[in-house]
C-alpha cells in the first residue's frame, strides 16, 4: 500500500476554496472508493495505482496550484 499526505497551500481563505474545490474535482475523477481517504489529507492506495496518484499529483502542481505531497510506502496500516 501507498499512502500519500498532502497540504495544499494558500495565501487567502478565498484562494484556499477555489484551490480546494479543483484539487478535489480533479481527485473524484480518478474514482477512488470512500476507503482510500483515511482522514481529510491523506490518500492510501494500492501499489497498482503508483503511477496514477503520482501522475495526479504532479499535473496538479504543474498548473501551478501549490501543494506538498510526501509518499509512503507501506505494507499495514493500524489504526490505534
Amino acid at each position: 500500500m501507498i499512502v500519500y499526505i498532502y497540504d495544499l497551500k494558500f495565501e487567502t481563505k478565498t484562494k484556499f476554496n477555489k484551490q480546494k474545490r479543483n484539487f478535489y474535482y480533479r481527485l473524484k475523477k480518478l474514482d477512488l472508493k470512500k476507503e482510500n481517504f483515511p482522514s481529510k489529507s491523506s490518500i492510501v492506495v494500492p501499489d497498482n495505482k503508483e503511477m496514477v496518484m503520482d501522475k495526479f499529483f504532479k499535473d496538479y502542481k504543474n498548473t501551478g496550484n501549490p501543494i506538498v505531497v510526501f509518499k509512503i510506502f507501506t505494507i499495514t496500516i493500524e489504526e490505534l
